[in-house]
């Protein structure tokens, strides 16, 4: 890095939920000992895919640019997708912009000039493996859903719509809930439903079953 982009040099902060239900305290804690707090960008949506109006902005002709930082708390919250991460970080380096993750030490380690390349030996080898990891997780988010939704079919439980406005497989979903194979924030994201019109649809369906 030169001379010049260090003077120029800007830190921003990326935080996200996945849903608008879910809180950002412990990111926002750990970004501000790093981000000034009107640096940091937030987003309260999936990490599937990078269509997020903030981390868009992050990277349009008002956002990042070379010779700044970007840090977040976890490399989970930039994506949950192996190939975005890779195509990122990617863009990251040609842009001339550094990626710190708080959760990989290494990542905010300061390295005289001249000893960058040590830094990034390193972090492309712990970033691959959490990508790795990242994308496990993913598929085994999707394999135990298949198998609870294959479970329930064997059942006798019907699949769709249990009346007109509920998302679908709604019941499926609230029967693990209910048994607590599934937690209410991984409900919100893959149907893509808020708190309130969660526990609108719970109260409903609650109503209606009882009647």
């Amino acid at each position: 890095m030169g001379k010049e982009d260090v003077l120029s040099q800007r830190i921003f902060g990326y935080a996200r939920v996945s849903s608008t239900g879910q809180k950002l305290d412990r990111q926002m804690e750990a970004l501000r000992k790093y981000v000034p707090e009107e640096n940091i960008i937030v987003d309260k949506q999936s990490g599937k895919d990078l269509l997020r109006p903030g981390y868009q902005a992050l990277k349009g002709a008002l956002g990042l640019r070379r010779g700044d930082v970007l840090v977040i708390k976890s490399l989970d919250r930039l994506s949950r997708n192996k190939d975005d991460i890779k195509t990122e970080l990617q863009w990251f380096k040609a842009q001339g912009i550094r990626l710190q993750i708080i959760d990989v030490p290494t990542t905010m380690i300061q390295l005289q000039e001249g000893q960058e390349w040590i830094q990034d030996m390193v972090n492309n080898i712990l970033i691959e493996v959490l990508a790795s990891i990242a994308e496990e997780e993913r598929h085994t988010i999707r394999k135990r859903q298949r198998e609870g939704i294959d479970a329930a079919r064997t059942a006798g439980v019907r699949f769709g719509r249990p009346e007109k406005g509920f998302p679908k497989d709604w019941e499926i979903y609230y029967g693990r809930y209910k048994k607590k194979e599934l937690t209410r924030s991984y409900i919100l994201e893959q149907m893509g439903i808020s708190v309130d019109r969660f526990k609108y649809l719970q109260k409903r369906y609650e109503r209606e079953q009882k009647g």
